[in-house]
Formats: C-alpha cells, structure tokens, sequence
C-alpha cells in the first residue's frame, strides 16, 4: 500500500507542470520550446500547405474524420500486402480481411485491441508504418478533439481552433520528444530496439528457443504515452522484453496517466474566470472547474483501486482450502517482480486511463478484482484516455446540471451558458450510445453460434470475458480477459463496429455541444445558479456517475462477476 501512496504522490507533482505545459501549447501562449519547436512546425504548415485559419465545429469535425479515414485506407492496404513490402525478415503473411479491418480501426480509434499476436502478426514494416504511426495520430486526433471541445465551452473566441495545427503541435511538442527520452530510458533498462530477425537460443537447460526481435522500446513509450495499448509481443506488458524492471513499470505507468490528467488541468485553465482571478493569475493550478472534475475522477480511480487491491490481496478461497498459501494474495497471471501492488495499481490504471496495456493476466484476477477494469470501461470517464476522457467526464457535468435544474426548478446552466434541449439530446446520445454496444452486442454474442464459439470459459466467468471484450472495444480501451477465441469473423467485425461507434459517434457529437453552447450568449449569474466548482457539486457528480453506472451495468455485472464472487467465497 505504502508503494502505491508513494507512486500516486510523486503522480501529481508531475501532472502539474504537464498540465500548464500543455495549456500554453492549446492556448498558443508562449513556452520555453518555441524556438525550436516554431521552426519545426512552420516548416510543417509550408510543406502540407496548412493555413492554420480557425474552425466551426463541423469543419473541425469534417476535417477529423476525412483525415482519419484516410489513414484508414492506407494501413489497411499495408497491412493486407505486408507479405511483399520491405521490412519483414521473420516472412510474415499479409493478415486476413476481417484481423486487418478489425486491425486498422483498433489502432485509428485509439483502442489497440489485439485479435493477433504482434511477435508473428505484423512485419516490421506494419509495425512502424501502421501500428507506431498511428499510436501517434490517434493520440492526437483525441487531444485535438478534446482542445475544440473545450475552447468551444471557454467560449473566450469566435472558433474552436484548426485541426491540423492542434495535431501538429502535440506530436511535435509532446509525443515526440517524451517519446525519445522514454524509448532511450528503456532501451537503458534492456527494451530491444533492432531490426534484426527473431533469434534462435540455447538455453540453460539445452534446449532451443526462438526469440522475437523488432523495434520494440519506440513503440512501447507511445503505446503508454498516447493511451494505446497495444502490444509488440502478444503477452504485453507481461514480458520482460516489453517491461523488465520495476522503473520500466514505472515508466510505463507514468507515461500512461500523464498526458490525461493534464488534460483536465489544461480545461481548468481554460475556462478559469479571468476578472476575479487575475490577482491570482500566477498562482492558479488547476482552475475552479478543473478542479472539481480532476477530484471527481480521482475519487472514482481511488474506490477501484482500493476494489483491487484489497481483492487481490484476499486471495483465492479455494487456493487456500488447497492447501496454497495466500499470504501473498492472488498470485495467478502475476508476474513475482511487481507483485499485488503493483499489478492492482497497473490494472486500476490501465483500464481508467483506457490504455489497454497489461502488465499481468486480467483474465486471472479474482472476480472483485476483475470487475473494477471492467466497471472502469463501462464508466468511460475515469480520467480516460487522452482528452476523451474528459470529454465523457463533462457529459456527466452536464446531466448533473440538468438534473439539479430540475429539482430546484430552474434552466440549468454550465459555465454561464443554459443547458437546453439541443444539447441534452446530444449528451443523451453520448450516454446511450455506450452501454448499447456494450450490452448490444453482448446479447449478440451470447445468442449466436458465431459468438458462443468463441467463448472459453463456462458459467459466469465465460460471461465477463464477453462483457470485458465490448466494453474493451466501446471504451477505446484494448485491453482483454484473454482466453476468448476472438480472431474469426463474427469478433473482428462485431468488436470493430464497437470500436468505430464507440469512438467517433461521440466525438461528433461532443463538438456539436461545444458548437452550441460557443454559439450562446453569456448569462450573469445569480444567487440562484448552481455552482459547479465546489466540494458539493464533487459528491453530486460522483453520485450521478455511479447512479447512471448502477441502473444500466448492474444487471450484467451481477451475473458475471459478482456472481462469481459469491460463488467462489460462499460454496
């Protein structure tokens, strides 16, 4: 416990200045970096002929989606001919239509989810081209998103930005240098990086054994600092290859949480009110809103955690009635080097940052513990991934909102904006459309041959790999239970569709709400507005988010992993 207090503390002392840092880059103000960075870009904006002229909400939109689709088309062809391009020593086969459909959309919404293992799935060619490149565009694409939503709330200018300019300035001023100093770290601590064929050993017994080789310190910092997720190697983070110390979990980890939180603090600043807190100015960290958002999540990430960790720590009942010391916790799918702690605080992370990364078998962790991962995706706003998250968290604000307006019988407002009919329809969409993939298509799946055979496990536990599987894919999260027989037609296209709708059916409409309510005239508050900056409206969202959780996941939660849970602790 003492480790996970320590690595949370030293969390925020870093998020912080991230935070500011990003701010001055959504905000165009200066930093420290301009005079390197401005050349880069400029140079950028002259060769792709970009005009950096201010956008609508739908002409970010359009440009978000047409330049997505594009990378789209591309990665699809390079993956179905890697067989015949450069770059593939191992003699790799170019992947089947629906791995390579369900392939290039995980890796373009930001998920990652992997029907295939990365060590014998993808040349090396396929895994720069497609898979590193579009850690980075992807990433970026959400941070964009998140910085026109969250201008067009501040309402402080005429337009949401330029697209283009916002994806330029995050990879060059961001992803890529972190990128370099965290690959560089890993490399230090024994991450491969070599283009050099998969090598055959002996080992210490006499016996051979391939090893897989390939670039894998560049595409595992960004896997973590783009909340990615995916995997050289099949077994992910598990593998001392792709994480082999303590500070290369810890790298790992921080790269993860960083860029999310800093989110929120960059949306506190933004929408900071400059008139009464000019005196302040110097002294302001996360801003009003900003902080009552970042508390609300950490509160959330705080009661999974603790789910997890004391879960984990218990142990297994019948493991114990075997005769197995438990003293140690739940040590299945664990690797010994980082223990209950550290594999409860990854799990918590990963899946509330919605990365997908893993550093330990999900599929083996107690029910309890399994379903806080689980929860977390079916949440969607804990922290989330890069932008996105806070994106969702703000739908939540806004229903809370709405929700108190109606009890004290008044037009609710947000940010000195009413909250009308137009944008609930649209936060109601953001809202619905989640838990219908979730729960849609996990009917389908345990209604059809198609999605039955594919499940591996009996009982509760066969029913939580296939709630895990959407909710992984809904959420943009990538992570699975594994054990689920999921490359065949009826799973890539299924948990495709998921992983598209999931994506960019909320993106559009959240631009939409920030294009109406940029669109609105201020209103002056009164002693009747309800504020949203306070310790009160912290529990109320809190609530809210539970509520909403409880009345839509509770039955498909009570009979996959609660049931388990009972059944293991009270047979």
């Amino acid at each position: 416990m003492a480790q996970i207090i320590v690595t949370l503390a030293l969390y925020l002392v870093l998020v912080i200045p991230m935070g500011t840092y990003l701010y001055h880059i959504a905000a165009g103000e200066k930093t420290f970096a301009d005079p390197v960075f401005n050349r880069v870009d400029n140079a950028i904006y002259k060769v792709c002929r970009i005009t950096r002229e201010g956008m609508n909400w739908k002409q970010y939109t359009l440009h978000l989606l047409m330049t997505n689709a594009v990378m789209v088309g591309v990665g699809y062809l390079v993956l179905r001919l890697q067989s015949v391009l450069l770059a593939n020593p191992n003699q790799i086969e170019g992947m089947e239509p629906t791995l390579s459909f369900n392939t290039i959309i995980s890796f373009m919404t930001n998920t990652n989810l992997q029907h295939y293992s990365g060590e014998s799935g993808l040349s090396y060619l396929s895994q720069m081209l497609v898979i590193i490149f579009m850690m980075f565009t992807s990433a970026a694409t959400g941070y964009a998103a998140c910085m026109a939503f969250c201008r067009g709330l501040a309402g402080k200018r005429k337009d949401v930005g330029n697209f283009y300019e916002d994806v330029v300035r995050i990879v060059t001023r961001v992803l890529v240098p972190i990128s370099i100093i965290g690959g560089l770290l890993l490399i230090w601590q024994g991450v491969p990086e070599t283009f050099q064929a998969n090598q055959t050993i002996e080992t210490i017994e006499g016996k051979l054994q391939d090893l897989a080789m390939g670039p894998v310190a560049a595409l595992e910092i960004i896997k973590h600092l783009g909340t990615n997720g995916g995997g050289f190697f099949g077994a992910n983070s598990t593998t001392p290859f792709e994480n082999p110390t303590i500070i290369t979990n810890l790298i790992e980890l921080y790269s993860m949480m960083i860029l999310p939180g800093a989110c929120v603090i960059v949306f506190g600043k933004m929408t900071r009110k400059r008139k009464k807190e000019e005196g302040r100015q110097k002294r302001c960290i996360f801003g009003n809103q900003g902080r009552t958002i970042f508390a609300a999540m950490s509160i959330l990430f705080l009661v999974g955690l603790t789910l997890c960790f004391f879960s984990e720590s218990a142990g297994n009942p019948v493991m114990e009635a075997a005769g197995v010391s438990q003293s140690m916790g739940s040590m299945e799918g664990k690797e010994v080097r980082f223990g209950v702690a550290q594999s409860a605080l990854f799990t918590t992370t990963t899946t509330s940052f919605t990365t997908g990364t893993v550093n330990n078998m999900h599929d083996t962790l107690t029910p309890l513990g399994g379903m806080v991962p689980l929860l977390h995706m079916m949440l969607n706003c804990v922290f989330g991934g890069k932008g996105v998250g806070l994106m969702n968290m703000i739908m939540y604000v806004i229903l809370a909102v709405f929700l108190c307006g109606l009890m004290i019988g008044r037009t609710p407002e947000y940010l000195g904006k009413k909250i009308e009919g137009k944008e609930m329809k649209l936060v109601a969409l953001v809202l619905i459309i989640h838990p219908l993939l979730i729960l849609g298509f996990s009917a389908l799946a345990v209604a059809t041959s198609g999605g039955l055979a594919g499940i591996t496990n009996e009982g509760f536990h066969g029913l939580t790999q296939v709630l895990y599987e959407f909710a992984s894919s809904a959420a943009n999260n990538g992570s699975g239970f594994e054990g689920l027989a999921d490359n065949t037609y009826f799973w890539n296209i299924t948990t495709g569709l998921a992983m598209f709708f999931g994506r960019y059916v909320a993106i559009v409409a959240q631009l939409a709400i920030a294009g109406s309510l940029l669109a609105k005239k201020r209103v002056n508050e009164t002693v009747g507005t309800l504020r949203t900056d306070n310790t009160i409206f912290v529990i109320i969202l809190v609530a809210v988010v539970y509520i909403f959780a409880a009345l839509t996941f509770f039955p498909a939660l009570a009979l996959g992993p609660i049931a388990e849970h009972l059944t293991l602790w009270m047979s």
